[in-house]
């Protein structure tokens, strides 16, 4: 299937999923009604969308950019280093573009565990949630909020719910008239009895649109 056959069919599955929310859940469908349609849009760009990730740890997204630029700037013509460009590149000269040391180290344990296989990106898209989680997690500085987002933005899984992004908790504290912002089991309540699933990742779109931020994709 060609690049384009699949983007199409993703678009379609998206439409499928919106239809779903909006029958099942009163106020995912004012959500897809005012904000739609969903903008999920999968790549293959997973190293550079996992450095990123480890980089913008804390920062703001205006402050992440520059250093991430900068970054990027050190292996140019190149548009996005190779982890064993990376695993070659001294500590000093990360460090010079404004990644702290601990960041450097996750970077460099991510480019190590790339490279001789232990994290095989190749074929991460073929595995199940829990095996992606499992191995993402095992990179130092990748979390399990890291893998959500990755799972959902990077390989456009449909059924995601990031229990612990705060964003979400918020939204749906503020839609669904919760006394206190949901812990997890709150929220897995919620969207067994809404009928999220097998497009929780979806929901979780529109409850980040719902606070009037800029679009996740």
């Amino acid at each position: 299937m060609s690049k384009t056959d699949q983007k199409i069919l993703f678009t379609d599955t998206l439409q499928v999923a919106e239809k779903h929310l909006s029958r099942r859940d009163p106020l995912m469908r004012q959500f897809i009604k005012k904000y739609g349609p969903c903008g999920i849009k999968p790549h293959t760009r997973y190293f550079e969308t996992l450095v990123d990730a480890i980089v913008s740890q804390q920062l703001s997204v205006k402050a992440a950019e520059t250093i991430m630029n900068r970054f990027k700037a050190l292996y140019a013509p190149t548009k996005f280093p190779l982890a064993a460009q990376i695993i070659k590149t001294p500590f000093e000269t990360l460090r010079g573009v404004g990644i702290s040391g601990q960041k450097i180290s996750y970077i460099k344990d991510l480019s190590v565990k790339t490279e001789n296989g232990e994290l095989n990106l190749r074929r991460i898209a073929r595995l199940e949630d829990a095996e992606i989680i499992e191995m993402l997690t095992s990179v130092k500085g990748i979390g399990v909020w890291t893998a959500h987002m990755f799972m959902i933005f990077s390989l456009g899984r449909l059924n995601v719910l990031p229990v612990g992004d705060l964003g979400i908790r918020r939204a749906i504290e503020r839609a669904y008239g919760c006394q206190a912002i949901p812990q997890a089991a709150e929220i897995e309540a919620i969207a067994e009895k809404c009928q999220w699933h097998p497009y929780c990742s979806v929901a979780a779109w529109f409850l980040w649109r719902s606070l009037e931020n800029t679009p996740l994709s």
